[in-house]
Protein backbone atom coordinates (compact mmCIF):
# COMPACT_ATOMS: atom_id res chain seq x y z
CA UNK A 1 0.00 0.00 0.00
CA UNK A 2 1.57 3.13 -1.36
CA UNK A 3 2.16 5.85 1.71
CA UNK A 4 2.40 8.72 -1.53
CA UNK A 5 0.76 12.15 -0.29
CA UNK A 6 -2.98 12.02 -1.65
CA UNK A 7 -2.99 15.01 -4.31
CA UNK A 8 -5.48 17.16 -2.50
CA UNK A 9 -3.63 16.61 1.37
CA UNK A 10 -3.07 20.46 2.73
CA UNK A 11 0.07 21.78 2.80
CA UNK A 12 2.66 21.35 5.03
CA UNK A 13 2.08 24.73 7.70
CA UNK A 14 4.49 27.05 7.14
CA UNK A 15 5.61 28.44 10.72
CA UNK A 16 5.32 31.14 11.88
CA UNK A 17 7.51 33.72 14.89
CA UNK A 18 5.63 36.71 16.28
CA UNK A 19 8.30 39.35 17.25
CA UNK A 20 6.42 42.04 20.00
CA UNK A 21 3.10 41.53 21.13
CA UNK A 22 1.64 45.03 20.24
CA UNK A 23 -1.77 45.20 19.47
CA UNK A 24 -2.13 44.81 15.82
CA UNK A 25 0.06 41.16 16.31
CA UNK A 26 -3.73 40.29 18.47
CA UNK A 27 -5.16 40.24 14.67
CA UNK A 28 -2.58 38.48 13.15
CA UNK A 29 -2.41 35.39 15.81
CA UNK A 30 -5.78 35.32 14.93
CA UNK A 31 -5.22 35.37 10.99
CA UNK A 32 -2.49 32.95 11.76
CA UNK A 33 -4.88 29.99 13.80
CA UNK A 34 -7.32 30.18 10.77
CA UNK A 35 -5.81 30.13 7.48
CA UNK A 36 -4.77 26.74 6.65
CA UNK A 37 -0.90 25.99 6.14
CA UNK A 38 0.52 27.95 8.71
CA UNK A 39 1.29 27.42 12.10
CA UNK A 40 2.35 29.59 15.02
CA UNK A 41 5.79 28.45 16.32
CA UNK A 42 6.44 30.89 18.39
CA UNK A 43 6.07 34.37 19.80
CA UNK A 44 8.73 36.12 21.35
CA UNK A 45 8.35 39.06 24.02
CA UNK A 46 10.98 41.47 26.19
CA UNK A 47 10.47 39.13 28.97
CA UNK A 48 8.55 35.41 28.55
CA UNK A 49 5.98 36.01 30.96
CA UNK A 50 4.65 39.07 28.89
CA UNK A 51 4.86 36.22 25.47
CA UNK A 52 3.18 33.47 28.10
CA UNK A 53 0.40 36.10 28.61
CA UNK A 54 0.22 37.17 24.71
CA UNK A 55 0.02 32.99 23.87
CA UNK A 56 -2.74 32.31 26.62
CA UNK A 57 -5.32 35.51 25.44
CA UNK A 58 -5.13 34.90 22.05
CA UNK A 59 -5.59 30.98 21.98
CA UNK A 60 -2.27 30.04 21.25
CA UNK A 61 -1.20 26.49 22.10
CA UNK A 62 1.25 27.26 25.27
CA UNK A 63 2.35 23.74 25.03
CA UNK A 64 3.54 23.78 21.57
CA UNK A 65 4.37 27.46 21.29
CA UNK A 66 7.76 28.48 22.22
CA UNK A 67 8.17 31.42 24.19
CA UNK A 68 10.96 33.81 24.34
CA UNK A 69 11.73 36.22 26.85
CA UNK A 70 14.23 38.19 24.08
CA UNK A 71 13.47 38.92 20.46
CA UNK A 72 17.10 37.44 19.71
CA UNK A 73 15.64 34.25 20.97
CA UNK A 74 12.68 34.19 18.88
CA UNK A 75 15.14 34.90 15.75
CA UNK A 76 17.78 32.14 16.99
CA UNK A 77 14.45 29.22 16.89
CA UNK A 78 15.37 26.77 14.49
CA UNK A 79 11.32 25.69 14.10
CA UNK A 80 10.77 29.85 13.08
CA UNK A 81 10.41 30.04 9.18
CA UNK A 82 8.36 33.60 8.59
CA UNK A 83 9.28 36.52 11.41
CA UNK A 84 6.00 38.57 11.36
CA UNK A 85 7.27 42.06 13.41
CA UNK A 86 4.73 44.41 14.51
CA UNK A 87 7.05 46.80 16.28
CA UNK A 88 7.63 50.36 16.01
CA UNK A 89 8.95 51.77 12.90
CA UNK A 90 11.85 52.87 14.19
CA UNK A 91 12.87 49.78 15.48
CA UNK A 92 12.26 48.16 11.79
CA UNK A 93 15.76 48.54 10.10
CA UNK A 94 16.82 46.80 13.16
CA UNK A 95 14.88 43.56 13.92
CA UNK A 96 13.77 42.79 9.90
CA UNK A 97 17.66 42.98 8.76
CA UNK A 98 18.31 40.69 11.87
CA UNK A 99 15.23 38.27 10.65
CA UNK A 100 16.73 38.17 7.40
CA UNK A 101 20.54 37.86 8.34
CA UNK A 102 19.29 34.59 10.13
CA UNK A 103 17.78 33.35 6.87
CA UNK A 104 13.81 33.88 7.98
CA UNK A 105 11.09 35.50 5.97
CA UNK A 106 9.99 38.80 6.70
CA UNK A 107 6.27 39.86 7.17
CA UNK A 108 6.49 43.69 8.52
CA UNK A 109 3.78 46.07 9.52
CA UNK A 110 3.05 49.27 7.71
CA UNK A 111 4.82 52.11 7.70
CA UNK A 112 7.27 49.35 6.85
CA UNK A 113 10.40 52.30 7.30
CA UNK A 114 10.45 55.97 8.38
CA UNK A 115 11.98 56.22 4.86
CA UNK A 116 13.44 54.66 1.76
CA UNK A 117 16.86 54.46 2.72
CA UNK A 118 15.87 52.61 5.65
CA UNK A 119 13.67 50.28 4.16
CA UNK A 120 16.52 49.52 1.05
CA UNK A 121 18.65 48.60 4.13
CA UNK A 122 15.85 45.65 4.96
CA UNK A 123 14.88 45.03 1.55
CA UNK A 124 19.10 44.56 0.30
CA UNK A 125 19.15 42.05 3.74
CA UNK A 126 15.99 39.74 2.39
CA UNK A 127 17.58 40.09 -1.23
CA UNK A 128 21.29 38.81 -0.32
CA UNK A 129 19.39 35.52 2.53
CA UNK A 130 16.67 34.68 -0.20
CA UNK A 131 13.88 35.17 2.21
CA UNK A 132 10.54 36.59 1.12
CA UNK A 133 9.43 40.13 1.93
CA UNK A 134 6.03 40.78 2.16
CA UNK A 135 4.49 44.04 4.14
CA UNK A 136 1.24 43.62 5.66
CA UNK A 137 -0.93 46.19 4.09
CA UNK A 138 -3.88 43.79 4.47
CA UNK A 139 -6.74 44.58 1.97
CA UNK A 140 -4.03 43.82 -1.12
CA UNK A 141 -4.99 40.14 -0.33
CA UNK A 142 -9.22 40.74 -0.14
CA UNK A 143 -10.81 38.82 -3.00
CA UNK A 144 -12.35 42.20 -3.51
CA UNK A 145 -9.54 43.40 -4.12
CA UNK A 146 -8.90 41.24 -7.38
CA UNK A 147 -12.34 42.12 -8.25
CA UNK A 148 -12.13 45.65 -8.49
CA UNK A 149 -8.45 45.63 -10.68
CA UNK A 150 -10.52 43.38 -12.92
CA UNK A 151 -13.68 46.34 -13.64
CA UNK A 152 -10.23 48.85 -13.31
CA UNK A 153 -8.72 46.96 -16.15
CA UNK A 154 -11.65 47.22 -18.29
CA UNK A 155 -11.27 50.19 -20.24
CA UNK A 156 -14.80 49.58 -21.51
CA UNK A 157 -16.21 49.89 -17.68
CA UNK A 158 -13.98 52.45 -16.37
CA UNK A 159 -11.92 53.94 -19.18
CA UNK A 160 -9.20 55.93 -18.56
CA UNK A 161 -8.46 56.87 -15.02
CA UNK A 162 -8.32 61.06 -13.96
CA UNK A 163 -8.99 61.94 -10.47
CA UNK A 164 -8.80 59.64 -7.41
CA UNK A 165 -9.85 60.55 -4.23
CA UNK A 166 -8.78 58.64 -0.67
CA UNK A 167 -9.59 59.48 2.91
CA UNK A 168 -8.57 57.34 6.00
CA UNK A 169 -9.34 58.64 9.46
CA UNK A 170 -10.66 57.59 12.98
CA UNK A 171 -11.02 60.27 16.00
CA UNK A 172 -8.67 58.70 18.58
CA UNK A 173 -9.51 59.31 22.45
CA UNK A 174 -7.18 61.35 24.45
CA UNK A 175 -4.88 57.86 25.80
CA UNK A 176 -3.87 57.81 22.21
CA UNK A 177 -3.76 61.04 21.39
CA UNK A 178 -1.36 61.22 24.65
CA UNK A 179 0.34 57.28 24.91
CA UNK A 180 0.02 55.82 21.47
CA UNK A 181 2.97 54.87 20.23
CA UNK A 182 1.71 56.36 16.88
CA UNK A 183 2.29 59.81 18.32
CA UNK A 184 5.17 59.34 19.90
CA UNK A 185 8.71 60.78 17.72
CA UNK A 186 10.93 58.20 18.98
CA UNK A 187 8.92 55.46 17.73
CA UNK A 188 6.32 56.17 14.97
CA UNK A 189 7.53 59.41 13.81
CA UNK A 190 5.46 59.72 10.84
CA UNK A 191 2.39 59.83 12.62
CA UNK A 192 -1.01 59.77 11.05
CA UNK A 193 0.82 60.07 7.42
CA UNK A 194 2.90 56.43 8.41
CA UNK A 195 -0.14 54.63 9.98
CA UNK A 196 -3.02 55.53 7.87
CA UNK A 197 -1.82 57.40 5.42
CA UNK A 198 0.60 54.35 3.99
CA UNK A 199 -3.11 53.30 2.77
CA UNK A 200 -4.03 55.82 1.15
CA UNK A 201 -0.78 56.32 -0.75
CA UNK A 202 -1.05 52.48 -1.31
CA UNK A 203 -4.54 52.40 -2.56
CA UNK A 204 -3.71 55.22 -5.45
CA UNK A 205 -0.52 53.80 -6.33
CA UNK A 206 -2.70 50.68 -6.69
CA UNK A 207 -5.42 51.98 -8.89
CA UNK A 208 -2.85 53.62 -12.12
CA UNK A 209 -1.24 49.85 -11.33
CA UNK A 210 1.85 51.67 -9.40
CA UNK A 211 2.94 53.93 -11.60
CA UNK A 212 4.77 56.68 -9.57
CA UNK A 213 3.46 60.57 -9.91
CA UNK A 214 5.75 63.16 -10.58
CA UNK A 215 5.30 65.66 -7.99
CA UNK A 216 3.27 65.72 -5.07
CA UNK A 217 2.53 68.81 -2.46
CA UNK A 218 0.74 68.63 0.57
CA UNK A 219 -2.10 70.13 1.70
CA UNK A 220 -1.43 73.04 3.78
CA UNK A 221 -1.91 73.56 7.45
CA UNK A 222 -1.25 70.02 8.71
CA UNK A 223 -2.29 69.30 12.21
CA UNK A 224 0.94 68.15 14.61
CA UNK A 225 0.65 67.31 18.68
CA UNK A 226 3.27 69.40 20.59
CA UNK A 227 5.75 66.38 19.55
CA UNK A 228 5.92 67.43 16.51
CA UNK A 229 3.92 64.27 14.97
CA UNK A 230 1.46 64.54 12.81
CA UNK A 231 -1.98 63.94 13.55
CA UNK A 232 -3.63 65.37 10.25
CA UNK A 233 -2.38 65.63 6.85
CA UNK A 234 -2.73 64.98 3.46
CA UNK A 235 -1.18 65.93 -0.24
CA UNK A 236 -2.32 65.90 -4.27
CA UNK A 237 -0.45 64.12 -6.53
CA UNK A 238 0.37 64.39 -9.87
CA UNK A 239 1.13 62.80 -12.44
CA UNK A 240 2.59 63.48 -16.21
CA UNK A 241 -0.11 62.90 -18.53
CA UNK A 242 -2.24 65.09 -15.94
CA UNK A 243 -3.79 62.36 -13.96
CA UNK A 244 -4.08 63.82 -10.12
CA UNK A 245 -4.82 61.73 -6.74
CA UNK A 246 -5.88 63.88 -3.43
CA UNK A 247 -5.72 61.44 0.05
CA UNK A 248 -6.60 62.85 3.87
CA UNK A 249 -5.56 60.98 6.29
CA UNK A 250 -6.25 61.88 10.33
CA UNK A 251 -6.43 60.78 14.22
CA UNK A 252 -9.42 63.83 14.47
CA UNK A 253 -12.31 63.05 12.41
CA UNK A 254 -14.73 59.92 12.00
CA UNK A 255 -13.88 57.01 11.15
CA UNK A 256 -13.52 56.75 6.83
CA UNK A 257 -11.98 54.71 4.76
CA UNK A 258 -12.89 55.91 1.44
CA UNK A 259 -11.55 55.54 -2.13
CA UNK A 260 -13.22 56.74 -5.79
CA UNK A 261 -11.66 56.54 -8.96
CA UNK A 262 -12.89 58.29 -11.83
CA UNK A 263 -12.31 57.56 -15.40
CA UNK A 264 -13.23 58.30 -18.68
CA UNK A 265 -16.52 56.03 -18.78
CA UNK A 266 -16.87 55.42 -14.89
CA UNK A 267 -16.35 56.27 -11.34
CA UNK A 268 -15.55 53.52 -8.49
CA UNK A 269 -16.39 53.97 -5.34
CA UNK A 270 -15.64 52.14 -1.48
CA UNK A 271 -16.52 53.06 1.37
CA UNK A 272 -14.49 50.89 4.03
CA UNK A 273 -11.47 49.79 1.50
CA UNK A 274 -9.05 48.89 4.69
CA UNK A 275 -11.03 47.01 6.92
CA UNK A 276 -14.62 46.02 5.07
CA UNK A 277 -17.67 46.28 6.93
CA UNK A 278 -17.68 42.99 7.85
CA UNK A 279 -15.38 39.71 7.26
CA UNK A 280 -17.70 37.29 5.12
CA UNK A 281 -18.51 39.76 2.50
CA UNK A 282 -17.65 43.26 1.02
CA UNK A 283 -18.97 45.75 -1.56
CA UNK A 284 -18.29 48.12 -4.30
CA UNK A 285 -19.93 50.19 -6.31
CA UNK A 286 -19.35 51.15 -10.23
CA UNK A 287 -21.25 54.16 -12.25
CA UNK A 288 -20.35 53.49 -16.01
CA UNK A 289 -21.67 55.29 -19.01
CA UNK A 290 -23.52 57.13 -16.55
CA UNK A 291 -26.06 59.92 -17.97
CA UNK A 292 -28.86 61.84 -16.79
CA UNK A 293 -32.05 60.66 -16.97
CA UNK A 294 -34.77 62.31 -18.69
CA UNK A 295 -35.62 65.78 -17.45
CA UNK A 296 -32.59 65.73 -15.49
CA UNK A 297 -34.97 64.18 -12.57
CA UNK A 298 -32.18 60.68 -12.24
CA UNK A 299 -29.61 58.93 -13.13
CA UNK A 300 -29.48 56.50 -15.91
CA UNK A 301 -28.27 53.80 -15.95
CA UNK A 302 -28.00 53.76 -12.29
CA UNK A 303 -24.60 53.03 -10.53
CA UNK A 304 -24.16 48.68 -10.07
CA UNK A 305 -23.34 47.24 -6.78
CA UNK A 306 -20.39 44.17 -6.71
CA UNK A 307 -20.49 41.76 -3.39
CA UNK A 308 -17.57 39.53 -3.17
CA UNK A 309 -17.60 36.84 -0.48
CA UNK A 310 -14.70 34.86 1.32
CA UNK A 311 -14.36 32.20 3.85
CA UNK A 312 -11.64 33.70 5.68
CA UNK A 313 -10.58 37.35 6.33
CA UNK A 314 -8.43 39.47 4.58
CA UNK A 315 -5.99 38.81 6.84
CA UNK A 316 -5.36 35.34 7.03
CA UNK A 317 -5.43 35.40 3.28
CA UNK A 318 -2.85 37.35 3.55
CA UNK A 319 -0.37 34.99 5.44
CA UNK A 320 -1.84 32.01 3.79
CA UNK A 321 -0.22 33.77 0.51
CA UNK A 322 2.85 34.64 2.30
CA UNK A 323 3.12 30.58 3.31
CA UNK A 324 2.57 29.53 -0.36
CA UNK A 325 5.34 31.65 -1.46
CA UNK A 326 7.48 30.44 1.87
CA UNK A 327 6.47 26.49 0.87
CA UNK A 328 7.31 27.67 -3.51
CA UNK A 329 10.92 28.87 -2.13
CA UNK A 330 11.83 26.40 1.04
CA UNK A 331 10.39 23.10 -0.66
CA UNK A 332 10.23 23.64 -4.38
CA UNK A 333 13.46 25.74 -5.31
CA UNK A 334 11.74 28.65 -6.25
CA UNK A 335 12.52 32.40 -5.75
CA UNK A 336 11.36 35.19 -3.67
CA UNK A 337 8.39 36.88 -5.66
CA UNK A 338 9.63 40.42 -6.39
CA UNK A 339 5.82 41.77 -7.06
CA UNK A 340 5.61 42.43 -3.05
CA UNK A 341 8.88 44.88 -1.98
CA UNK A 342 8.92 46.59 -5.46
CA UNK A 343 5.30 47.69 -4.64
CA UNK A 344 6.12 48.30 -0.65
CA UNK A 345 9.22 50.77 -1.87
CA UNK A 346 6.63 52.56 -4.25
CA UNK A 347 4.45 53.50 -1.43
CA UNK A 348 7.65 54.37 0.62
CA UNK A 349 8.95 56.73 -2.07
CA UNK A 350 5.88 58.54 -2.05
CA UNK A 351 5.24 58.73 1.39
CA UNK A 352 8.66 60.22 1.31
CA UNK A 353 7.96 62.98 -0.71
CA UNK A 354 4.44 63.97 0.94
CA UNK A 355 6.74 63.88 4.25
CA UNK A 356 8.94 66.07 1.97
CA UNK A 357 6.45 68.23 0.76
CA UNK A 358 5.18 68.96 4.35
CA UNK A 359 8.18 69.86 6.12
CA UNK A 360 9.14 72.42 3.20
CA UNK A 361 5.80 74.19 4.03
CA UNK A 362 3.92 72.42 1.32
CA UNK A 363 5.98 72.93 -1.56
CA UNK A 364 6.40 70.90 -4.56
CA UNK A 365 8.41 67.78 -4.00
CA UNK A 366 9.58 65.63 -6.98
CA UNK A 367 8.85 61.59 -6.68
CA UNK A 368 12.03 60.13 -6.86
CA UNK A 369 12.02 57.41 -9.33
Amino acid sequence: MSSAAAPDQSPRPVRFGILGCAAIARKLARAMLLAPGVAVAAVGSRSEEKARLFAADNGLDVATTCLHGTYEALLDDPDVEVVYLPLPTSLHVRWATAAAARGKHVLLEKPTALCAADLDAILAACDAAGVQFMDSTMWMHHPRTAKMRELVDDKDTIGDIKVINSVFSFRANEDFLQNDIRVKPDLDALGTLGDIGWYCIRAILWAVDYELPKTVIALRDPVKNQAGVLLDCGATLYWVDGKTATFNCSFLTNLTMDITLVGTNGTLHVTDFVIPYGEKSAEFHVASKSNFAKLHIGWDPLPSKHVVTTDLPQEALMVQELARLVRNIQDAGGRPEGKWPAITRKTQVVLDAVKASIDKGSEPVEVAS
